[in-house]
């Protein structure tokens, strides 16, 4: 990809650094990629906050954090995240970055201090621009929106590229000439994000423009409601969606949060959280708590399998409940409702009926081979997407493993 290219490629080739390309496989096995990191020493990692996330649900998530500086982007990060990483290694520096592919993607970057939150930002800030690059915050006609006031980012400077190609069309909507520079030819990029300054001089992503919408009759961000949601403290990420009743034009809100600390929120704690702090028609007429955000394989959060959840509907026609018959399955059954935050799950109910995605199968796996000190490979969740079937797997891996008989199935 064009982002990975100029963001990993290039730097430590140019730096005179050693460039580590890890297979699709081992990005998905903590074990293995901690025994990576262990073994060539890794100085630095960038990464997706919410794939580092899943990764650090394995046992020994410090061996998994780079040795001296961890680059975090391509969505927001939680205050959550970095609590967690400081934690687990204090040492390394904590670099937020953000950029589009539009400017040659290196735009902003925020250094994380060690301990330290800034102040009204419910999310880690993007931070400031990197040298030869300039950041704009404007209004819709595409004015200088005042200190502090949400507008949106639009970047200039020497990245700025030319355009889409053979999109002309989409180049004149997005690259305009920048009158705030001096230099002639001068243009910059809308980024179609929303953003304002903060009064340390960082920038603080709110969400995209295309996410406000009308509810009846009313104009929400819903940016804005996910930042609110964010900062209740047991919420470590958190979505909003505006979805449309079948066969109706209006809308309602969905949000979906992913709760972390002891007790976990209920729905109707966070739908209170919101009432406090928002007028009654920005609060989410449904919540719904999951285990993680859903992510596309480019690791951004994927709406399109949220509003799916959100829209499907409980059987009332479904078979009788089957609950663990056999050891194993109880070992298992207990991952998997503590994975799914469910108090109990059917042995024979499917991992994707369950909302399940990948960032879910490395957090099963990982802990299904600590809980039998057995090497389960991550395909089979795939192969065997039930708690029966992934029984059934393990049982075999520890009889080829130990040549001793199966355990009960």
């Amino acid at each position: 990809a064009a982002d990975l290219g100029n963001t990993v490629l290039f730097p430590p080739l140019c730096l005179g650094g050693c460039l580590h390309v890890l297979s699709q496989a081992l990005t998905t096995d903590p074990a293995g990629m901690a025994a990576y990191f262990d073994e060539h020493a890794i100085d630095c990692l960038k990464i997706v906050p919410s794939h580092l996330g899943a990764l650090l649900a394995a046992p020994h998530p410090e061996r998994l954090i780079p040795r001296k500086l961890l680059v975090l982007g391509g969505e927001a990060s939680s205050w959550e995240l970095i609590a967690r990483i400081e934690k687990l290694r204090p040492d390394c520096r904590i670099l937020n970055h953000y950029g589009p592919t539009e400017t040659t993607v290196g735009v902003l970057t925020f250094p994380v201090e060690p301990g330290k939150r800034t102040m009204g930002a419910p999310i880690v800030p993007l931070g400031r621009p990197l040298p030869n690059s300039r950041v704009y915050i404007l209004d819709p006609a595409l004015r200088p929106a005042p200190t502090g006031a949400p507008g949106e980012l639009v970047i200039g400077g020497a990245g700025v590229a030319r355009g889409y190609l053979n999109r002309p069309d989409l180049t004149a909507e997005r690259f305009l000439a920048d009158p705030f520079s001096d230099q002639p030819g001068a243009r910059m990029y809308r980024t179609g994000d929303r953003a304002r300054l903060l009064p340390d001089g960082s920038l603080l992503f709110l969400g995209r423009i295309d996410f406000q919408v009308k509810i009846r009759g009313y104009r929400v961000e819903l940016g804005e409601i996910e930042a609110t949601l964010a900062a209740h403290p047991r919420v470590g990420e958190a979505v909003v969606l505006a979805l449309s009743a079948e066969g109706s034009s209006d809308k309602r809100l969905v949000a979906y949060a992913v709760a972390h600390g002891d007790p976990a929120p209920t729905a109707a704690e966070l739908q209170a959280f919101l009432g406090e702090r928002l007028p009654e028609y920005m609060v989410p007429a449904t919540l719904l708590l999951l285990p993680a955000l859903p992510l596309t394989p480019n690791g951004k959060i994927d709406r399109q399998a949220l509003s799916l959840l959100a829209q499907a509907q409980p059987d009332e026609e479904e078979q009788d409940f089957a609950g663990p018959r056999t050891p194993v399955e109880e070992v298992l059954s207990a991952i998997w409702c503590d994975v799914f935050g469910k108090a109990e799950i059917g042995i024979h109910e499917s991992f994707n009926d369950l909302g399940g995605h990948s960032l879910l199968a490395i957090q099963i796996i990982a802990r299904t081979r600590d809980a039998f000190q057995t090497e389960v490979p991550l395909r089979a969740i795939f192969e065997a997407p039930t708690i029966a079937g992934l029984a059934e797997r393990v049982a075999a891996i520890i009889q080829a493993e130990e040549g001793l008989e199966a355990p009960p199935i």
